[in-house]
């Protein structure tokens, strides 16, 4: 019974490495992870949009961001429920990413004569894209929840804080780069993800295609929106 029950236990966690090692694995938890992420984006677009109702409209949603899931969950276990998920998701695409990036140098180490063209401007900066991501989430992070960057943060206050940030160039500067960036991932990755997961064919490329350029454009123009506002003195 003993040995039967370790030799299951070594052939599962086998499967599971040997599905890790694979392209295809690595693609997988890639897609997989991606619409995590995705998700999140359409929900935090969502919410940020509340701040066109007014100061008591966007700092009641932050409030109830601290303590969703009340009072079955005790206060903020929703939210760190919500980020440890998010960050798996955000630690296994950036992996999974690395990864693969480097077994397709390693499968070609002498570059091509004549570099190939590829499909699109998406495709061409999905690494460059990933790492200005990449960086822009810790600086978010700095900026609007540990507040160490904004220098005119008031603990407390979410609303005024994302008026403090994008009342400052650099700030609107990073936030907007950023968010073209996204766009370009989420246009490209998208497609991505729906091929590796076996939705795309014949039949699906044209309404595939339209939904990653919607997605990618929607997020784009709602999150930028933001920032927009405040510059332009639609929200003060």
């Amino acid at each position: 019974m003993a040995l039967a029950t370790r030799t299951r236990t070594r052939t599962g966690g086998s499967a599971v490495s040997t599905l890790w090692d694979s392209t295809i694995g690595k693609k997988t938890v890639m897609a997989v992870s991606g619409l995590i992420m995705l998700g999140y984006l359409v929900v935090h677009m969502l919410g940020n949009l509340k701040i066109f109702f007014g100061p008591g409209d966007f700092n009641d949603y932050a409030h109830w961001l601290r303590h969703m899931g009340e009072p079955f969950l005790h206060s903020h276990w929703g939210l760190w429920a919500a980020r440890v998920v998010l960050l798996a998701a955000v630690v296994a695409h950036a992996v999974s990413a690395y990864q693969l990036s480097r077994r397709d140098i390693k499968a070609r180490p002498v570059k091509y004569a004549h570099k190939r063209r590829r499909a699109s401007y998406a495709t061409r900066t999905m690494r460059w894209g990933g790492i200005i991501l990449a960086l822009f989430i810790v600086w978010h992070v700095l900026d609007l929840t540990t507040l160490t960057v904004n220098e005119r943060a008031w603990a407390g206050h979410p609303y005024e804080n994302v008026l403090a940030t994008f009342s400052t160039w650099y700030g609107n500067t990073i936030y907007i780069v950023a968010m073209a960036a996204l766009g370009l991932h989420v246009r490209h990755g998208f497609w991505s993800a729906a091929q590796t997961l076996g939705a795309g064919n014949a039949r699906r490329d044209r309404t595939l295609k339209f939904l990653a350029n919607a997605l990618a454009l929607v997020l784009f123009a709602g999150f930028v929106s933001v920032p927009v506002a405040v510059m332009t003195g639609v929200v003060n």
